[in-house]
Formats: C-alpha cells, structure tokens, sequence
C-alpha cells in the first residue's frame, strides 16, 4: 500500500491506495491555504468535510460543503474548490472510488444534487475511513462502499431492485464459513457465484439480518472466545481465529462482547 505524506506551510496531505475493490485513493487533508482550480476526475469523489467549509462549483452552479453532509462528485465533470470564509482553513477526507461504482446515467443526476445530508450515510463514509485505517478491516471498508453505493443510488432517484434472493444469501454465507479464517474480497465472492458485490451484500443482509462482515467478525470473535477459554494466550488465539493480531483481536472483542481478551479469562 503506497503512502504520500506531504505537508507544506499549514498544509498536510495524507494520500494512500488501500486494496479494497472500488476504492482508488483515500485522501485526508488539512489546508489552510489553497484553492483548486477548476479541474476533474476519472473516479466518483466522495468527500466528507470535518472542519470549516468548502465552497465549489459544479455544473456552472456554487455548492457548499458542510460538516456533517457528503458531497458527491461525478466522474469527468469540471469543479473547482476553495475555503468558503476567506482567511479559514478546511479539514476534508476524500473516497476516490472507480467510475463503475454507480451506473453512467447517475453522474448527470449527482451534478444536480451533489449535497447528502441523511446522518446514516455520513455515519457509513465515517465507517468506511475508519476501517480504510486498518488494512486487516478491509471486507469492513467494502461492505461499507457497496453500502454507500445503495444510499447515494437512492438518493440519486436510481435505487437498486429489493428483490429477495434468499439461495445467493445461502450460498455466499457457506462460503464464509468454509474460508472463515481467510482474507477475502465480497468482489472475489461475486465473481465465484456470478453476482454484482452490491447485490450480493443486499441479499445477504436481507436474508440474515446482518452485513457480510459483521457475520464474518462475529464468528471469529466467537471462535477466540473458545479458544481463551481454553487457555489459548490472546495472541496466539487472535491469528488462530483469522484476526490480523492481538490488537485486531481486541478491538472488536471489546465491540461485540464490551470487555477484552484479558479481562475475559482473568
């Protein structure tokens, strides 16, 4: 995973290529001068403003970017960016996520309403950067994308068909069981079972009530649960039951059963 830092004059630039499908770049960035000129993307831009504001124009029409909102920009389509107080500077994190995330006719729907504001959404961007952080959460950060890919679609005016496919549930969740233990993509699970990694995920969580992801941390947190039980020392059960390390292992310990390894089995 490449890493660029840069910081020049009050501005910092933390830019890196995470292995997660979709996801081209990732960038967090403070600027306390700049403005960018008008310029565009090959990629969707997802941007998340954390301090300050952001004014732009897109589509010949000015646009804020405000602190708990997401602005979504279109591939190929000219925008430009500046502090929207003169003299203030903007902290932002940015998902640049491959053109065929979304359908072609959604760019042309996102020129004219690139501003969600709905809390669950920019709690799932918030997610997303989180997980990006930690290689070892990376099925976290991609169910995270496809379920930004199913808001953003209905917010858009284009969201994806309901329908139920309870046996393509059936099936990706056998295949969690037999590869618990291993690292693997929902894309590389699509491809296996001849699905879209967005339907995929839908059909799962409607089936069974719960993310991909999450299914697959809950065993695994059940299954170092048994083994510390059993006198397994906490690092030793955290690569045992597929977490990265003792410290991955903890995290979402703590998460689904509110205490850690050690406080666990003392």
């Amino acid at each position: 995973m490449a890493v660029l830092y840069i910081s020049c004059m009050g501005n910092s630039v933390h830019a890196w290529h995470p292995a997660v499908p979709y996801v081209r770049e990732v960038l967090h960035a403070t600027f306390d001068d700049h403005r960018y000129p008008s310029h565009t993307h090959d990629d969707w831009t997802v941007l998340l403003i954390d301090k300050g504001a952001v004014t732009y124009d897109l589509g010949r029409t000015e646009h804020q970017a405000v602190p708990a909102s997401i602005t979504l920009l279109p591939p190929h389509v000219p925008h430009d960016g500046r502090s929207a107080v003169g003299g203030e500077s903007f902290r932002k994190r940015v998902l640049y996520l491959s053109e065929d995330w979304l359908p072609a006719k959604a760019a042309e729907a996102a020129v004219a309403q690139p501003l969600l504001v709905d809390p669950q959404t920019v709690a799932t961007v918030t997610g997303i950067h989180a997980a990006l952080s930690l290689p070892a959460d990376a099925m976290e950060a991609e169910c995270g994308v496809l379920a930004l890919r199913e808001s953003v679609r209905s917010h858009l005016g284009t969201p994806s068909s309901p329908t139920r496919d309870a046996p393509l549930a059936r099936k990706l969740r056998e295949m969690l069981d037999d590869r618990l233990f291993e690292s693997f993509t929902i894309a590389e699970a699509a491809q296996l079972l001849g699905a879209h990694p967005s339907h995929l995920v839908r059909a799962f969580s409607k089936a069974y009530g719960i993310a991909p992801y999450r299914y697959v941390t809950g065993r695994r947190v059940d299954r170092a649960r048994r083994l510390l039980l059993d006198g397994r020392p906490a690092s030793v059960a955290a690569v045992e039951a597929g977490f990265h390390d003792q410290s991955h292992l903890t995290r979402h310990f703590r998460r689904v059963l509110g205490t850690t390894p050690g406080a666990f089995t003392a």
